[in-house]
């Protein structure tokens, strides 16, 4: 970096004292020429007011760029706050919407075990309704068919005894007719013998 024409100044100053001559019999004096040394002066404080304006406008400058420096980190910062905020904010929905599926799947497994459970519970009930319907249905029918049989029975003994009547009476009258022809005893015909047996 160019050094300032103040810092050139007082290097020309410095120089021109280091080259100015000692008094005679001192080492610590010298001879100066006053008007050489006062144009250096005043060169000096003209140009201190420019120097001390730059300066000041660097500094200036220099806060300027600071300043919008930390205005965007701070843009950055607060940036990566709310993404951050953001991904926490995320994460506790997913968290939320895990939870709630979870439940939501424990319940419907409840549900459908519920179901499964009266859906089998009410097949039972069904089949024993219809196990014991059938059982009354065979029992009514096993009642109507015994008395069918003893009906049939009664009906079927009545009929031989009414036909042995009549078969006695016939071959009583019979005898009466001829007394010599000896009335042969009533026989079931061997058909109706295997019918019976069949019944």
């Amino acid at each position: 970096m160019a050094s300032s024409r103040i810092e050139q100044i007082i290097e020309e100053i410095e120089e021109f004292i280091d080259s100015c001559k000692f008094q005679p019999l001192s080492s610590t004096k010298i001879v100066v020429n006053k008007e050489e040394l006062e144009e250096l002066l005043r060169e000096l404080r003209m140009k201190t007011p420019d120097e001390i304006k730059r300066y000041q406008k660097i500094i200036s400058n220099k806060d300027a760029i600071l300043e919008d420096a930390q205005s965007k980190a701070d843009a950055i910062i607060a940036e990566a706050q709310a993404q951050a905020q953001k991904i926490v904010s995320d994460s506790e929905v997913m968290r939320a919407a895990m939870e709630q599926s979870r439940q939501l799947i424990d319940e419907t497994n409840v549900q459908a075990q519920e179901i499964m459970d009266r859906a089998t519970e009410d097949s039972n009930n069904i089949r024993m309704s219809a196990i014991r319907y059938t059982d009354d249905m065979l029992g009514n029918l096993e009642k109507i068919m015994s008395h069918t049989i003893d009906t049939a029975g009664t009906k079927y003994s009545n009929f031989i005894n009414s036909v042995q009547s009549c078969y006695d009476i016939v071959s009583k009258n019979r005898s009466e007719l001829s007394p010599s022809v000896e009335p042969s005893s009533y026989t079931q015909p061997e058909a109706d013998q295997e019918d019976s047996l069949d019944d």
